[in-house]
């Protein structure tokens, strides 16, 4: 995660770590390959996944630590299998590397740590939009925060989000990232309306926007339709929409529920893309 990610380079910048990386998974394991704790003396960050695996690499790594001075470190690897003598009974293989690190990795950690974000363009600066934003901080996402109002971003935003004012608000389209995931929500339905289509006309000309989700109800959506059709969309190309958004049958209407109901929507996406 980012937060961990810059939290952890923080850190090295006053005191050492050892960074412990899974090298390789097999079978049913707590986590996936590139998954990565950084020990301190005092404290971690990030995490292996928990348990007795967790708590003997901390072990080692902290015996390393608090070892006196000599020759200089040199990482090394261990092959865990969890099964019952570990408590853990998954029945998968673990192999983990174990790096001491300092103030003179930071760059190099920055650029092997950091995880591929996947882009997501947020149409909308209201009580959704700053719900979602929140959500969306601590996971996998590079946010772009679009509204066509001023005023409506807090002063301080969480994480990898970048807020934008742009009016009229679909001219942002143009620019998105290839890839972006958008989520459209303005304040007003004629703004919603010339996203869409805005976005329609970008999936014609390039194809690269994956998921288009539009907030709102079925009756909102056949409305949207009829006027995108005159506007001369197929229906094709209106099938690439998604509205409502969320998971079916979460049904709550209250902000923090929408939207931890559109990321989990968002994290299936992910998982599907990953297992192509």
């Amino acid at each position: 995660m980012p937060s961990e990610l810059n939290h952890c380079l923080q850190r090295l910048q006053t005191e050492p770590a050892v960074l412990v990386t899974v090298a390789q998974a097999r079978g049913s394991v707590p986590r996936e390959s590139g998954a990565w704790m950084a020990v301190f003396a005092s404290g971690m960050v990030g995490t292996i996944g928990g348990g007795h695996l967790e708590w003997d690499a901390l072990r080692q790594a902290r015996a390393h630590l608090n070892a006196p001075p000599g020759a200089p470190p040199a990482p090394w690897e261990q092959s865990v299998a969890l099964g019952p003598s570990l408590g853990q009974c998954c029945g998968g293989v673990l192999r983990l590397r174990f790096e001491p690190v300092t103030v003179a990795d930071t760059e190099r950690l920055r650029q092997t740590l950091a995880q591929a974000l996947a882009p997501v363009a947020l149409f909308g600066g209201g009580h959704v939009g700053h719900a979602l934003v929140q959500a969306l901080a601590p996971l996998p996402f590079d946010v772009l925060w679009v509204d066509s109002r001023d005023g409506v971003f807090p002063a301080e935003l969480p994480g990898d989000v970048r807020a934008e004012h742009s009016d009229p608000v679909q001219a942002a389209v143009h620019d998105l990232a290839p890839g972006s995931r958008v989520l459209i929500m303005s304040f007003s339905h004629a703004e919603d309306l010339d996203i869409v289509a805005a976005c329609l006309q970008r999936q014609r000309d390039q194809a690269d926007l994956p998921f288009v989700g539009l907030i709102g109800s079925r009756t909102k959506w056949a409305t949207f339709r009829h006027r995108l059709e005159a506007r001369g969309f197929s229906a094709d190309e209106l099938a690439h929409i998604t509205c409502p958004i969320g998971l079916p049958g979460i049904t709550g209407k209250a902000p923090a529920v929408i939207a931890a109901s559109v990321v989990a929507q968002l994290l299936l996406l992910e998982h599907a893309g990953a297992d192509r």
